[in-house]
């Protein structure tokens, strides 16, 4: 069961995310402002309510982010993306049911006509690294003030409005996996893997070289 707890937070804080962002994109439409609101007012309170059972991750590439900087172990990391996935895929599922294909088609984060998908990867990349440093900084770090859920849902709300009529901002690939595999929708599908991927990689390993006090450190301030 103490495996089993975070990966059934997990499942459901990215389940909620993946329901309402869908059904967020499906009423507000090209309100850029309101589909931010409702990715980050929905991280920011699953965030907060998981955060002492799992970490409140709720995204593959925060996983690898925290990973990367030596906060996780392998087989928990592999446990928490499939919990992740999953979660994705069944609030795809949940919202093709409730909607038309198009919907979830329409709520897949998807490029924007003039972007390639090197310019996705990049935008993709640098916003994932925003949100996994800010992660770092709030939450997994210990000398972090604890406003953790508030502010990674406040660092949602700001990349989709920058990012979001470019990529959709997606910075999680199962925000983009389960829409997708429900749909059967692929369309530059890889740009929401690697980009996020490579984005919470990067994160994790410079806020670990670079913000954290290493166990040295601390013992030579100590002295």
């Amino acid at each position: 069961m103490e495996k089993l707890r975070p990966c059934i937070a997990e499942f459901i804080g990215t389940f909620a995310l993946i329901f309402v962002g869908i059904g967020a994109i499906k009423t507000a439409g090209h309100d850029v402002l309101a589909v931010a609101l409702a990715h980050g007012l929905t991280i920011g309170a699953f965030a907060s309510a998981t955060m002492h059972i799992s970490g409140g991750q709720l995204n593959p590439a925060v996983t690898l982010g925290v990973l990367c900087g030596g906060h996780m172990t392998v087989p928990d990391a592999i446990r928490y993306w499939i919990a992740q996935l999953l979660g994705g895929i069944a609030a795809a599922w949940i919202c093709l049911g409730l909607f038309a294909r198009d919907v979830v088609v329409t709520g897949t984060p998807q490029l924007a006509i003039d972007l390639t998908p090197a310019q996705g990867i990049l935008v993709e990349a640098i916003l994932t690294f925003f949100l996994v440093f800010v992660v770092y900084g709030t939450a997994v770090d210990q000398r972090a003030p604890r406003l953790a859920g508030l502010v990674i849902g406040a660092t949602i709300t700001l990349d989709i409005l920058f990012g979001g009529p470019l990529t959709g901002a997606a910075m999680n690939p199962a925000r983009v996996f389960g829409p997708a595999l429900v749909a059967g929708f692929w369309k530059a599908h890889y740009v929401y893997w690697l980009g996020p991927l490579i984005g919470g990689a990067l994160g994790g390993f410079v806020y670990r070289i670079f913000m954290e006090r290493t166990p040295e450190a601390i013992a030579v301030e100590s002295r």
